[in-house]
């Protein structure tokens, strides 16, 4: 039963990243049905209209639901469905066209603005013939026609921003692959600049020492100890440009995060000191307990904003990062107890608030070894949520 009602992956729902606005939509338009059912009884002179209407009802319920829950591309097809079923209907129940309001209305949910509303037309003239034929009132056909339009209007207002946002994120992950590819090709070319002219060396001076080895045994001594030596500075070279290369500073990190959390529809504000020229020693762990946070708003506050605010003074550097998410994270959990750790490695102290459904906020103070830093902030907006 629960696969019955599982989106499949080209369907509207399943193309939304956010569904359940829609899935409430979907649910609260069906109790529109109530009017079928309702409406004859007010009428003295309705009958026959009961048997038909149980009939009627659950089909146009099953084409409805693969609107939201079948292949998009077949949308106009489930719509067709719906509408014919209630004309049908409409002959034998005086409130019959309120499945035809209901057509129209999902109708706006196709691809196609043209096709949306060249449909609403068709449902129209048809409401407009069957009204003429059996003398019903021609308001009624007005009213489908109205629906179709303003009523729809609001759901192709929704997709139109619903696609510009899935536009917008396959941008930012082309930027994100186009970053990662540069930084690829700049770390191939450092690597290559680094150490081939010193592989090349060691690979001469080896084959030297090995044809030396017999003869002159002393100088293919000398020979692998300069071997040696050059390998030695090599491998400085290699761990100076790591160490380069791993090091993790705020600035970046405050990127990173908007970048994580804009994906994600998650606002971010962050103030970051105009000067961050802090020790690497401190900087470096701070950058990863920011980026640790971040990645726990990402994956499992559920918010919709978040804060990292930083400030360097007298005493230290504070950081506080808090979103309006679930709250309830738990004091160990979640990557706490790694963040907890570094914090506690520099000497400071990092704080949790976090009731639930009320969001968290992480604060944490470390302590500057020396003269502090200028504290003139600047504004630096940026998206994300941290827990």
């Amino acid at each position: 039963m629960m696969r019955l009602f599982a989106p499949r992956a080209d369907s509207l729902l399943g193309q939304l990243r956010s569904p359940l606005y829609m899935r409430w939509q979907a649910g609260l338009s069906l109790f529109a049905l109530v009017a079928v059912f309702q409406g004859p009884l007010t009428l003295p002179h309705a009958t026959g209209w009961v048997l038909p209407t149980l009939l009627a009802v659950p089909l146009f319920v099953y084409f409805y639901l693969r609107v939201y829950l079948g292949p998009l591309r077949r949308l106009e097809g489930y719509v067709a469905g719906m509408a014919g079923t209630g004309l049908a209907l409409w002959l034998a129940n005086p409130f019959g066209f309120v499945l035809l309001l209901l057509s129209a209305v999902v109708l706006a949910f196709s691809p196609s603005w043209r096709r949306w509303l060249a449909g609403v037309a068709v449902m129209g003239m048809l409401a407009l013939g069957k009204a003429w034929l059996y003398g019903d009132t021609l308001s009624t056909a007005l009213w489908v026609v109205m629906a179709g339009l303003f009523g729809g209007f609001s759901n192709v207002a929704y997709m139109y921003s619903v696609r510009k946002d899935a536009e917008l994120r396959l941008s930012q992950a082309d930027v994100r692959r186009l970053a990662t590819l540069a930084e690829r090709e700049r770390i191939g070319r450092d690597l290559h600049d680094l150490l081939g002219h010193t592989l090349s060396l060691v690979a001469l001076k080896s084959e030297l020492a090995r044809r030396l080895a017999l003869a002159e045994p002393a100088r293919a001594q000398r020979e692998m100890e300069e071997v040696e030596r050059v390998a030695r500075h090599a491998l400085t070279e290699v761990r100076a440009a790591v160490t380069g290369m791993r090091r993790s500073d705020l600035a970046a990190e405050l990127v990173s995060a908007r970048l994580m959390l804009e994906a994600s529809g998650v606002a971010l504000e962050g103030e970051l000191p105009a000067r961050t020229d802090l020790p690497e020693h401190i900087e470096a762990p701070l950058a990863l307990v920011l980026r640790e946070a971040v990645t726990n708003i990402h994956r499992h506050a559920r918010a919709s904003r978040a804060r990292v605010a930083i400030a360097i003074g007298d005493h230290g550097i504070d950081m506080q990062i808090g979103d309006n998410g679930r709250g309830g994270l738990a004091a160990h959990g979640n990557g706490v107890s790694g963040m907890r750790e570094r914090v506690r490695a520099l000497g400071g102290t990092l704080s949790i608030d976090s009731p639930l459904r009320r969001g968290t906020v992480l604060s944490l103070h470390v302590p500057l070894p020396r003269a502090p830093v200028s504290a003139a902030v600047s504004g630096l907006p940026v998206a994300g949520s941290a827990a």
